[in-house]
């Protein structure tokens, strides 16, 4: 199965996308993808406005598997789980309950040491970033940025999850304001997660949605942890994040050619006969 021809990190109206599930089935056909699986943001316990409900979870899954028999295109079943220590439910639990066929696992919301505050590192907003760094963390960019890193270890050590997401995407707002990612500090950081990915058998996305965005110049993961991951011989998938049905396949050829420089001739797939990643 071609790297292009995928894609397993897509949002609908269940969550934060802006269009129905049909529409990107749409656009994957022009595009002559094989998979489309859909990840809508998991339930997280606080009011918010880009997380499915979970009482629309089945809705959910079966309008995928009523979609399914409408096009030839492999639809999948999944969710995007946030990490928040002592807050979210173990992503197993979304797995097991609604029989999905993989979950991707991620840090969008970062929670202080004994704070039941949030600082939220994703979105359009830069100033929200620039607010909770200075509120939560006295604009101390290390305490802030280690944080981020310590709960991606502990999402990694204590949930099971098939893919994790933009697991650099603490970079997006800093745009090398604060800190720049050849800093000793940082680098230890990132390293340890992908020691952790490894460990875990855990896929990492090159993903795409930071460039066509224009939120960050580079992807995610940028380049000295892609040529890292290879060399670790971690497995791979390209994703472009999609929120809109344009958005999927946007830099994703790019991305397939960045990989290609870090050493990769090839991306892993979703085998839904034998439910594993091949």
């Amino acid at each position: 199965m071609s790297p292009l021809q995928t894609n397993y990190h897509t949002h609908s109206l269940y969550c934060d996308g802006k269009e129905p599930l049909s529409a990107f089935i749409a656009a994957a056909t022009k595009l002559n993808y094989q998979q489309l699986g859909f990840s809508s943001h998991a339930p997280v316990p606080f009011e918010n406005d880009f997380g499915i409900h979970e009482e629309e979870i089945n809705n959910y899954c079966q309008e995928i598997d009523q979609l399914q028999m409408q096009t030839p295109i492999q639809l999948l079943k999944a969710l995007e789980c946030d990490f928040i220590p002592e807050m979210t439910k173990p992503f197993v639990y979304y797995k097991e309950t609604y029989n999905l066929d993989y979950i991707i696992g991620g840090v969008h919301l970062v929670r202080p040491q004994n704070d039941d505050r949030i600082w939220f590192i994703d979105g359009s907003d830069r100033q929200i970033y620039d607010d909770g760094l200075r509120e939560l963390f006295d604009n101390n960019i290390k305490r802030a940025v280690t944080t981020f890193w310590e709960q991606t270890f502990e999402m990694l050590e204590t949930q099971k999850m098939d893919i994790i997401a933009h697991f650099d995407k603490i970079k997006m707002h800093n745009q090398d304001r604060f800190f720049t990612e050849d800093e000793r500090w940082y680098r230890i950081l990132a390293e340890k997660a992908l020691q952790l990915i490894k460990s875990h058998d855990v896929i990492i996305e090159i993903n795409t949605r930071g460039l066509y965005k224009k939120r960050c110049n580079a992807f995610y993961p940028a380049t000295p942890l892609l040529m890292q991951a290879r060399k670790m011989d971690i497995p791979v998938v390209i994703s472009s994040d999609a929120h809109k049905s344009e958005d999927l396949g946007q830099f994703c050829p790019e991305a397939w050619n960045e990989l290609q420089r870090c050493g990769y001739d090839h991306t892993v797939h979703f085998d839904k006969a034998r439910k594993m990643w091949v």
